[in-house]
């Protein structure tokens, strides 16, 4: 699958806010379509005069109309002008850059799918593949983590998401009034699931001390190292593996990843330096 390497001309056709800094914008292309992407990548999105940043492609995978989605966090310059881009406005798009969910080697297997936060974003696109072809997989289990309840990606999404035959879990660290979920860290709830490990894969996205502590409780279940992925976040700015920002280790994250498999991210996660 190859990438597009110049920003080319997008336009937003839909706002959807999400949160209270978070929005998902659906682009669609002025001009030929980018090539389709494969859950996990992400695409350099540009706000005109203002910059340009990673962005993981959260939407249908098995679209083919060119139409992407993508979920964005206000945090500072680029993101902010990007979160607040109105129906209409130009944005620049290049991409898809980097590695994929190896959703292929959960063929017949049980899938575990665990987010914490913005990182709920990231693994959107394979639970949407998972959907579209759900008779592949035997169990499918989203775990996810917010702060509290009103910082939930996607709810309007998740009774469909268990319609059809996901089984969504969420867990809020500090819980609202009406709140009748578990309450507690995204670890608390995988202790209590009871797995297969010989049949288990597992990705997960977040913050790094979530993937960690998160992998160790997969790990002392018995699922194997090499039956989980993690998506790693690090300053990606050119998204070929030229300008060295992305670096982690002997990695290119925006090229070698940034989808790794865990065995070989455990020892540059838990390096503190790195």
């Amino acid at each position: 699958m190859t990438a597009t390497v110049v920003p080319t001309a997008h336009r937003v056709l839909r706002r959807t806010v999400e949160t209270h800094d978070s929005v998902t914008l659906e682009l669609g292309p002025v001009h030929a379509p980018l090539p389709g992407f494969r859950p996990g990548q992400f695409m350099m999105l540009c706000a005109p005069g203002v910059g340009e940043i990673p962005i993981s492609s959260c939407g249908d995978p098995t679209s083919r109309h060119g139409v992407s989605e993508h979920t964005i966090r206000r945090v500072g310059a680029v993101s902010a002008a990007l979160h607040d881009a109105d129906v209409g406005r130009m944005i620049g798009v290049r991409g898809p850059f980097g590695t994929g969910w190896n959703l292929a080697a959960a063929t017949g297997r049980d899938l575990l799918i665990i987010a914490g936060g913005v990182g709920f974003a990231a693994v959107r696109a394979p639970v949407l593949a998972v959907r579209a072809d759900r008779a592949a997989y035997r169990a499918v289990t989203v775990v996810v983590g917010a702060r509290s309840p009103e910082e939930i990606l996607y709810r309007g999404e998740l009774d469909d998401w268990r319609a059809a035959g996901i089984d969504v879990l969420v867990t809020v660290d500090q819980p609202a009034p009406g709140w009748s979920g578990p309450i507690g860290f995204v670890t608390e709830v995988l202790g209590r699931l009871d797995l297969d490990p010989a049949r288990t894969r597992a990705i997960l996205c977040g913050p790094e001390a979530m993937m960690r502590f998160s992998v160790r409780v997969l790990l002392g279940k018995g699922v194997a190292p090499d039956a989980v992925e993690v998506s790693l976040e690090r300053n990606m700015q050119c998204g070929i593996g030229v300008c060295g920002h992305c670096q982690l280790g002997e990695l290119l994250l925006c090229r070698d990843g940034p989808v790794v498999d865990y065995a070989s991210a455990a020892p540059l996660m838990h390096t503190r330096e790195l």
